[in-house]
């Protein structure tokens, strides 16, 4: 309304673009795109848009190259993230970016919610109470919507959306006060107004009704005729055809001065009460806004309009209300008809003869009981041609066939008429407009209580809620259960209505833990309700009733897919004939018990079925004992589709394989839950050794551990060689996931058992693998080089390359930095032969970090901006993450210091609020390391404090994380003076790192060690670390400048003997050098003598790696 009170940050798009603050301080916004990117997100204000999208929509002049706009587009975002003046309201989404705004910040959002506020007023013929809100809704227009977006392909379509939502609010305005009978001053300003939107839009009809209307209201008959006449001529030039009936009838009321015409009944013709039968509602209507507007638009454009969707959806609330809003436009009447209680099809066109029976332009004779059925469309085509008439044909669905040929019949007799039907599937005529009706929208699944309040399903919850149990609210202390409640019920109104009743005796906590039972919970609805609405079960045992057997066996079995199903996955589980598997699920599909998935499925169509409609058809599923059945066919088809992927994960196909892959993820767990549930170790096994390397590829470590321990411990049978390869990756899972404790344990065993394995593969490839990567984990150099070396002729190429990583890795963790160039060569050439974009990608960045450790900058930049890219196509979120951050930093060395930080900034804040506590240290370490670069010690020690927080949260963490993090932290902690408080740091990093067998980590430590021995006054030693840190590493580091600066000053104290003791140092074998480096943690007083007992670690052996002798 005029008087709303708004808070928090505003965006105003119908004009000039207009930042709020939430102290209502306006913002300033520069550069034409970055404009254009607030704007296309206000567009959709809470709800996410695609990076696609967003690309298409700010360089459609081809501004940029495609593939550089992913990069430009984050950096734009990382503007204007810094540009808008509150923190988070832009927020990454899969895939892109949402505005995290509630809709009425937007002032289109709030114009469109006002203008349908009064237009529902006006149709309930409360003119009084539609204009204050269509005054506040046109108030809003400070301009030409998005004025600055000119031209841009994007902004035409919702340009003329709002500029036809803004006419017909205006006439919708000019009625009201009309109908109300306002004073002059008031009528004299809807004059002026009905006379610009006639000058502008000379065909229009409605305001020259109303304008008509206006200046008779006024006292200017004359004027009124003469208008009249003017649009009659202009018609007649213009398109050859005369006004409509409707201005033909108000022309000679004008004429004849009828005393009807002023006040007027809003949306009628002169002197004739409100045609129709429409109810008032009784509750508020939610959420439907943008449905509303669309079957508005398809009315005016199509004669059959059918809102299909599933049970409960609120199709029968829906189209009444759209009804409503647009009875001003059938003179003839607005109709409902209920078809729910008709139980025969010979009965259908009896129940609209009676229920236009009771309106004033039917005229029926009381004999009309005993017409025959030629009669009664007779008499129904009578009494629908007497003007523009509305039918709303409800609940169509058990009477498909009779309700479509009477709409058939009745739009072919009666030209004026508009057929509006609700059905749960379509009628099927030729002419018919199909207009789904979706489950509300859901809050995100991360959503604070004010975010979540603004979601349509949440406001529904709320408002029914608060009208059992006042004083109901969601707030950041029931956000979560109310979440919950709305995501398992999937959104539908009937079923999110039932469960707020049941809030008048529950709290949403206790009422979301009892959902599992919720056929039984759900079953007190409203006692005037029909009794197929009144509760939950009835409303789905209505669904099933329509169905075929076939099909209802069909849906009972559906319900075993976690995931969605795909035809080719219906006729693996299901039993459907080849070929019929699309038909069967598209006909489920149009009776809404089947719904159609987004696209982009490289299997195929995927139909997904609701989770209240997968619990019924697994109680039913179950109550005709066929779900052990049902589940094993599931499995062992996931399990096929398991072991088919992997060899592809490898090649060209991996980008198609892995989509299937993701597309399935709930599916193939389910399987996995379902042989754990029975005891079948055969396919638990099996599946998880399949699914290693896609959970590898997707860096996805924790999870892959959990599963991979998950089934090795379902007792029973399963393949040696599934068996093994699923207990190495457990342990290689295990150990990146930050337990090498659990993965030290089960590697000892398992490498015993390797040598000699014996039997034949499956899984030849990963198998080849396993002695060397269990070697290099356990820290036997040799051993993995040695093991390896007898591999690196294996007639696969993918395989070859990976033995060429692997090599790579164990001569980069040795401080052998030549011998990792030489491995890197034949790596990358085999993974492009192969078609492997993973571990092309893994071997860029190693080569992108030796790079940047030799100075090659440029070639860095260059190397990781490939495996960007890469990671990208994969959408392997942890690895893009730590690759921008990569990035970053090589920009800044190379001087591109501006915007770096706060690029990163918001990569952090990005990931953070996609819970990725792991990818958001990683940034801050970046973050902290340039901030202490730059001289900000307090800006550092906050980003390594922060990330160590998110790292100490973790169940699973990288030891060399949280090494890195301590020892930059020790860092600031040394130029600040405390050595105690830095060496209490150093001591458990340096054993932490040295655990697990990373040298250039270890190297990190070492120099931030001999920068703690130079701060105690021992430079000697301090050159010492320095030496035993490069000797670790393999090379000098000319990543960052700590390593140069304090050897700068140890030769200014030390002169000559500097190179002395660096050469002690350097020259020790690796055991020494990390011994050396435990020294230097104790100190000579012994400080931290009690992190080295503590940590309580074996210490790493020298006798099995080549080249470490005196």
């Amino acid at each position: 309304m005029a008087g709303e009170r708004l808070t928090g940050v505003q965006v105003g798009i119908l004009g000039p673009l207009q930042v709020t603050s939430s102290q209502g301080d306006a913002v300033v916004l520069g550069g034409a795109r970055l404009r254009a990117l607030l704007i296309r997100l206000a567009l959709d204000a809470g709800s996410p848009v695609r990076g696609e999208a967003l690309a298409e929509a700010l360089w459609a002049d081809g501004g940029a190259a495609p593939g550089d706009r992913a990069n430009a587009l984050q950096s734009l975002v990382s503007r204007l993230r810094r540009a808008l003046p509150e923190p988070g309201l832009i927020v990454s989404e899969p895939g892109g970016y949402r505005l995290a705004v509630a809709p009425d910040a937007v002032d289109a959002a709030r114009f469109e919610r006002l203008a349908a506020e009064g237009r529902r007023a006006l149709g309930r013929g409360e003119p009084g109470a539609a204009a204050g809100p269509l005054r506040a809704a046109l108030a809003l227009w400070r301009g030409p919507a998005l004025a600055d977006a000119g031209d841009a392909p994007y902004a035409a379509a919702p340009v003329a959306r709002l500029d036809e939502l803004r006419r017909a609010a205006v006439e919708d305005l000019a009625e009201a006060e009309l109908a109300a009978g306002r004073p002059a001053a008031a009528l004299a300003v809807v004059l002026a107004d009905l006379e610009s939107l006639v000058a502008e839009h000379p065909l229009r009809e409605r305001p020259r009704g109303l304008l008509m209307r206006a200046r008779y209201a006024a006292g200017r008959q004359a004027e009124a005729l003469a208008g009249y006449e003017e649009y009659r001529a202009l018609l007649a030039d213009e398109l050859g055809t005369d006004p409509a009936p409707e201005l033909r009838e108000l022309h000679l009321s004008v004429l004849r001065a009828d005393p009807a015409l002023a006040p007027l009944a809003p949306g009628h013709a002169p002197g004739h009460a409100p045609a129709g039968n429409l109810r008032a509602a009784l509750t508020s209507f939610v959420g439907r806004d943008e449905e509303l507007r669309l079957i508005g638009k398809r009315l005016t454009e199509a004669r059959l309009v059918t809102l299909v969707g599933p049970g409960g959806a609120g199709k029968t609330r829906l189209a009444t209300t759209a009804a409503a809003e647009h009875a001003d436009g059938f003179a003839g009447g607005t109709w409902l008809v209920e078809l729910a209680s008709v139980t025969d099809p010979e009965d259908v066109a009896r129940a609209v003869l009676d229920t236009l029976g009771g309106g004033p332009a039917a005229l029926l004779e009381p004999r009309r009981a005993t017409t025959t059925p030629r009669g009664t469309l007779d008499l129904l085509v009578d009494s629908l041609s007497r003007g523009p008439t509305l039918l709303l044909l409800d609940n169509c669905e058990h009477l498909v066939d009779a309700a479509a040929r009477l709409a058939d019949q009745l739009l072919g007799r009666c030209p004026r008429l508009r057929v509006l039907a609700t059905s749960r599937e379509p009628l099927g005529i030729f002419g018919e407009v199909l207009s789904p009706v979706e489950p509300l929208r859901l809050p995100a699944p991360a959503a604070g209580a004010e975010e979540a309040a603004a979601s349509p399903a949440v406001r529904l919850l709320a408002d029914r809620a608060a009208a059992v149990r006042p004083g109901f609210a969601v707030h950041e202390g029931n956000v979560g259960a109310v979440r919950e409640i709305c995501h398992r019920l999937d959104g539908l109104p009937l079923a999110i209505e039932l469960a707020a009743a049941r809030l008048r005796t529950l709290d949403p906590d206790h009422l979301a833990s009892r959902l599992d039972d919720r056929f039984r919970l759900l079953s007190a609805g409203s006692r005037t309700a029909l009794p197929r609405h009144q509760t939950l079960r009835a409303v789905v045992d209505w669904s099933w009733e329509l169905l075929t057997d076939d099909e209802r066996r069909l849906a009972e079995r559906l319900a075993v897919f976690a995931g969605g199903v795909t035809p080719a996955s219906a006729e693996g589980v299901c039993g459907v004939a080849a070929g019929e598997a699309l038909e069967a699920l598209t006909s489920l599909a149009d009776r809404s018990l089947l719904q159609l998935a987004d696209g982009g499925d490289p299997s195929g169509p995927r139909f997904r079925m609701l989770e209240t409609l997968r619990e019924y058809g697994a109680e039913r599923l179950a109550a005709a004992g066929l779900t052990r059945r049902v589940r094993d066919a599931h499995a062992a088809h996931f399990l096929r589709l398991a072991e088919t992927a992997e060899p592809h994960l490898r090649g060209h196909d991996q980008l198609a394989w892995l989509a299937t892959l993701n597309a399935e993820r709930d599916n193939l767990l389910a399987a996995l839950h379902h042989a754990a549930a029975v005891g079948d170790a055969d396919t638990a096994v099996r599946l998880v050794a399949a699914l290693g390397l896609y959970w590898t590829m997707r860096g996805s470590h924790a999870e892959a551990a959990h599963w991979l321990r998950f089934a090795l411990d379902v007792p029973g049978e399963s393949p040696w060689a599934a068996r093994t390869v699923a207990r190495a990756l457990y342990v290689l899972s295990t150990a990146s996931a930050g337990r090498p404790a659990e993965a030290w344990a089960e590697a000892e065993g398992l490498r015993t058992e390797l040598v000699e394995p014996g039997g034949e593969s499956p899984h030849p490839a990963v198998l080849a693998l396993l002695h060397p990567a269990l070697a290099m984990f356990m820290d036997r150099t040799g051993e993995g080089l040695r093991s390896s070396d007898l591999a690196l002729d294996h007639p696969d190429p993918w395989t070859r390359a990976m033995l060429r990583l692997m090599r790579a890795t164990i001569r980069e963790n040795d401080g052998d930095p030549d011998g990792v160039w030489e491995e890197l060569k034949p790596a990358l050439a085999g993974f492009r032969e192969a078609g492997d974009r993973w571990g092309l990608g893994m071997a860029l960045t190693t080569l992108g970090v030796l790079h940047r450790q030799r100075g090659e900058l440029a070639a860095a930049r260059e190397s990781l901006s490939e495996a960007l890219r890469l990671a990208g196509e994969l959408r392997a979120e942890t690895d893009l993450d730590q690759l921008r951050a990569l990035l970053a930093l090589v920009r800044a060395e190379q001087g591109e210091h501006l915007g770096v930080r706060e690029e990163l900034a918001d990569l952090a804040e990005a990931a953070d609020q996609r819970g990725a506590g792991y990818q958001v240290a990683h940034v801050r370490l970046a973050l902290g390391d340039l901030a202490r670069e730059a001289g900000e010690m307090a800006e550092a020690r906050a980003q390594y404090e922060s990330a160590l927080r998110h790292v100490e949260r973790r169940t699973f963490v990288q030891p060399q994380l949280s090494s890195l993090l301590r020892a930059g932290l020790a860092m600031v902690v040394l130029s600040e003076g405390d050595a105690g408080a830095a060496g209490a740091l150093l001591g458990p990093a340096l054993e932490e790192v040295n655990d697990v067998w990373d040298m250039p980590v270890l190297s990190k430590v070492g120099v931030a060690l001999a920068e703690l021995c130079e701060r105690r006054g021992e430079p000697a030693l301090a050159a010492e670390a320095l030496g035993a840190a490069e000797r670790l590493r393999g090379m000098p580091d000319l990543s960052g400048r700590d390593a140069g600066v304090l050897a700068a000053r140890l030769r200014d104290t030390l002169a000559a003997d500097y190179a002395a003791a660096f050469e002690r140092g350097a020259r020790l074998d690796r055991a020494a050098a990390v011994d050396l480096l435990r020294a230097a943690a104790v100190g000579p007083d012994g400080q931290g003598e009690e992190h080295r007992e503590q940590a309580g670690r074996p210490q790493q052996r020298a006798d099995d790696r080549p080249g470490d002798g005196a």
